[in-house]
């Protein structure tokens, strides 16, 4: 079943240069497609709306700064099963648990700092891609 997902590229993938890797990655896997593609800064109204079962959180503050931080890559992307096969090719939040050929396997350094950002579900597919591509079906 085709679906469509959110992918954000963090501010510290690409402060480090790895969009190209990363989305070389998100290209290559067969039947997916970006659909929409965006260079842009975050400000703390959509970081609130699309954090919010965070808020009041011990983390909550940190990430909003940490996201507002430089400009994301933010993308639509589509295809057979994308919502779960794009969390497995991010990998686990935790760089140290996640395994070698994942993005953060390979390329993470800390749990705050993580680079890639996959919606979880349909569900919240649905929701974020509101916030982020309005105009987007």
């Amino acid at each position: 079943m085709s679906q469509r997902t959110l992918v954000l590229l963090k501010p510290d993938a690409v402060r480090r240069g790895l969009v190209g890797e990363i989305v070389g990655r998100i290209e290559r896997k067969a039947g997916w497609t970006i659909s929409a593609l965006e260079l842009r800064h975050l400000d703390r109204s959509l970081l609130e709306q699309h954090y919010g079962e965070h808020i009041g959180k011990p983390f909550y503050e940190p990430l909003v700064e940490f996201m507002s931080s430089g400009p994301v890559v933010a993308m639509v992307v589509e295809g057979e099963r994308v919502v779960e096969g794009l969390r497995a090719l991010a990998g686990p939040t935790d760089p140290i648990a996640a395994a070698p050929g994942s993005i953060r396997g390979d390329f993470g350094t800390i749990v705050r700092e993580n680079l890639i950002h996959a919606s979880d579900s349909e569900q919240s597919a649905a929701r974020e891609l509101k916030l982020f591509f309005p105009t987007v079906g």
